[in-house]
């Protein structure tokens, strides 16, 4: 192989989520001298040598330093960072593709044969350590490539195992889920204000709430029917409110709206 792989991870695209697991690797104790960083903005990479103290390059550089190779660009730029770097991928190299809708078997058909790709869905609380990314084999994918991708993506919250037919199911529960949970907690305070209290009060009581059941259902591994009938007496507030959201069918608005993330989770990989 060209260059000096041994053991390092390229990063082809740091944005947001990809900067998180930068920094999540580096926090967990991982070596800066083996972590790689493709970045063709001047100012982008001046930032992220300064920040973490990583080696700065070309994405070809990049690639052709790397044993691992980490993608986090968005669906519609892959096909040309693969042509871009192709010539630089060998057998026996990972590709970890963080593009959702982007199928293994679209990937492989644009790398050498021999390159094993991993496709992975994450999510956004990976930021604070509390994310959970889902990962599927491709064709050339065996279980120390999965440990390897498992290993890359720890430090930043919990990592499963899934087949990759499910992976547009779990781009509608946990990859877009944060966004879910952020438009209800929204919704709370919005009605906390309207009801009389300070914006910053509704703001904490409805973050705390969220944690605290979001710890109960965690820690106590009680099934959530379980939990909303505890707080829910016959005739009481609580069984008011919960009347209504059934009256308005929301229960049956997140299905479908679950749904329609799946479908367009769908509609990407077919258009990719």
């Amino acid at each position: 192989m060209a260059g000096d792989q041994s053991g390092k991870t390229a990063f082809i695209g740091v944005g947001v989520m990809g900067e998180a697991i930068l920094a999540g690797l580096i926090r967990g104790g991982r070596p800066v001298g083996e972590l790689l960083v493709g970045e063709k903005r001047a100012e982008r990479a001046a930032e992220l040598r300064e920040k973490y103290g990583v080696e700065v390059v070309s994405n070809v550089e990049a690639v052709r330093g790397a044993e691992t190779v980490t993608l986090v660009v968005k669906p519609q730029d892959m096909a040309t960072v693969l042509a871009e770097i192709r010539p630089e991928l060998e057998p026996g190299q990972l590709v970890v593709s963080l593009a959702a809708g982007i199928t293994t078997a679209w990937i492989e058909d644009r790398v050498p044969a021999g390159v094993a790709v991993v496709r992975v869905m994450p999510n956004t609380p990976a930021l604070v350590d509390q994310g959970i990314s889902a990962i599927s084999p491709g064709t050339h994918c065996d279980d120390a490539h999965l440990a390897t991708a498992e290993a890359l993506l720890s430090d930043t919250g919990r990592v499963v195992r899934v087949p990759e037919s499910q992976q547009n199911a779990v781009t509608a529960v946990s990859g877009s889920g944060p966004a879910y949970i952020f438009y209800i907690v929204e919704a709370m305070i919005d009605a906390g204000v309207m009801l009389g209290l300070p914006r910053p009060l509704a703001t904490e009581l409805a973050i705390q709430t969220l944690f605290g059941s979001a710890t109960m259902l965690r820690e106590t591994g009680t099934h959530p029917t379980i939990l909303r009938e505890q707080v829910t007496s016959p005739g009481g507030t609580t069984a008011a409110a919960l009347r209504y959201l059934e009256d308005h069918r929301v229960k049956a608005a997140f299905l479908s709206a679950m749904e329609a993330c799946r479908d367009r989770a769908e509609q990407l990989a077919a258009g990719s």
